[in-house]
């Protein structure tokens, strides 16, 4: 597979991981549909075991998304501006500190920019709560997994 394919196949996980964030779009099957991509035009047995792994993993997620409460941004009293914050640390943070700074990321930019926001600790932890609860784990649950495929892919890719 050559440079731009591979930086064509990054950049549609990087969609779909966007994609994640934004109601309405399906990001967790475009991370999958590039995963897909890359692993029928690299046929190799690494990639044939990343695609299954992403495969199994994104599919335990939408197990487990029917046991967690659904999506309702509004009911969290928090603006788009913060969770859009939150998923963009947790990209970020992902990559920075491996596969807990997802979860370290996005809570830490929720709380902070809640903080910011209200003015207040408490107020800003209350806050945070509260997005959890209307949406932050099914996003963060979602977000994590695609985070892990897309890890999975671009260790595969660099030392594969």
């Amino acid at each position: 597979m050559s440079v731009w394919q591979l930086v064509a196949v990054g950049a549609v996980m990087l969609l779909g991981l966007v994609g994640v964030l934004v109601p309405g779009v399906p990001g967790q099957a475009i991370v999958w549909a590039a995963v897909l991509w890359w692993a029928l035009t690299d046929p190799t047995p690494v990639a044939w075991g990343v695609l299954i792994g992403s495969t199994c993993l994104l599919l335990l997620n939408q197990a487990l998304k029917a046991l967690l409460p659904s999506r309702r941004p509004r009911e969290s009293g928090a603006p788009r501006r913060t969770l859009m914050a939150g998923g963009v640390a947790a990209i970020a943070g992902f990559f920075v500190i491996p596969v807990v700074g997802g979860i370290l990321g996005y809570v830490g930019a929720v709380y902070g920019a809640e903080r910011l926001r209200l003015g207040s600790r408490a107020a800003g932890w209350t806050s945070l709560r509260s997005v959890m609860r209307a949406t932050g784990y099914s996003v963060l649950l979602e977000l994590f997994c695609c985070l892990l495929a897309v890890g999975a892919w671009l260790g595969a890719a660099i030392w594969g």
